[in-house]
C-alpha cells in the first residue's frame, strides 16, 4: 500500500503536536514537516512536496495566495483545510482556490482521515454537518458571463446533481444509486465537460443557475390579451 506523505499547518502548538502525534502512530502515512503559519506551509512544500497538505485557515499570511501558489507550483500536492471556522464565505473561497477538503475542528480524525483520502482521489470532502449550508450559501453573480451548457442532462446526470447539491460525495453517491465509485467519477467528469466545470463546486454553482433560470423564466400560455 502507498505511504502518503503529510505535512501539517497550524499556529496553534498543541493542536499541531497533536496532530503530528496522532498520524505518526497511523500506519499509510507519513510526516513530512510542520508549520506555523502560510510561508512555512509553502516552504514545507517546497523542500518536502507532501501528497497532502492540511492547513488552518487563520494563520499568519495570505491563505488564498499560499493556495494558489503550491498549486500552480506543485500541483501534485492536495490542500485540506482543517479548521475551527464555519464561515462559509470563508469555505468557499478556499474551495473555490482549489482546496479540496474543508474539515472543522471537533470533526472525529476519521473524518480528516477521509478528507485527506477523498483529497487523493481528485474528490472533494467537506464535514457533513456544514456541507449542507456551504451548497446553501452559493451564490452566483447576476453579472455571471459564463455560458452554460443548453444541452439537457441525462436522467442519470439529474440524479447525480440532485446529491451533489445534498453534499454527498461520490461514495454517498454511488451507494443511494446503486453504482460504482468508478461509475460515478465517470459522470462527475462528464458533467464537468458538460457544464465546462473545473470541479464538482462549479458544477454545483452551475445547476444552481440554471435552476434559478429555469424558476425565473416566463410561463407561456397566459392570459389572452
Amino acid at each position: 500500500m502507498h505511504e502518503v506523505s503529510i505535512a501539517f499547518a497550524d499556529d496553534h502548538p498543541l493542536l499541531l503536536e497533536g496532530l503530528a502525534a496522532s498520524f505518526r502512530r497511523k500506519p499509510g502515512f507519513r510526516l513530512e514537516g510542520l508549520g506555523a503559519s502560510f510561508d512555512e506551509a509553502l516552504s514545507i512544500v517546497e523542500t518536502r512536496r507532501p501528497d497532502v497538505l492540511v492547513m488552518d485557515l487563520n494563520m499568519p499570511g495570505d491563505m488564498l495566495a499560499t493556495t494558489r501558489d503550491i498549486l500552480a507550483r506543485f500541483p501534485e500536492t492536495r490542500i485540506v483545510v482543517f479548521t475551527a471556522s464555519e464561515d462559509t464565505g470563508a469555505a468557499i473561497a478556499a474551495l473555490n482556490a482549489g482546496v479540496l477538503g474543508y474539515v472543522l475542528k471537533g470533526s472525529s480524525v476519521n473524518d480528516l482521515i477521509l478528507a485527506i483520502r477523498a483529497a487523493l482521489q481528485g474528490d472533494t470532502f467537506i464535514t457533513p454537518s456544514f456541507a449542507s449550508r456551504v451548497i446553501g450559501a452559493l451564490q452566483v453573480k447576476p453579472k455571471d458571463t459564463r455560458k452554460i451548457a443548453t444541452s439537457q442532462l441525462s436522467v442519470r446526470e439529474e440524479q447525480i446533481v440532485k446529491k451533489l447539491l445534498l453534499g454527498k460525495r461520490n461514495r454517498e453517491i454511488a451507494s443511494d444509486l446503486n453504482l460504482s465509485e468508478r461509475t460515478v467519477k465517470s459522470y462527475m467528469t462528464g458533467l464537468m465537460q458538460k457544464l465546462r466545470a473545473r470541479n464538482r463546486l462549479e458544477v454545483v454553482i452551475v445547476v444552481k443557475q440554471m435552476n434559478e433560470d429555469e424558476a425565473n423564466r416566463p410561463t407561456s400560455g397566459g392570459p389572452p390579451s
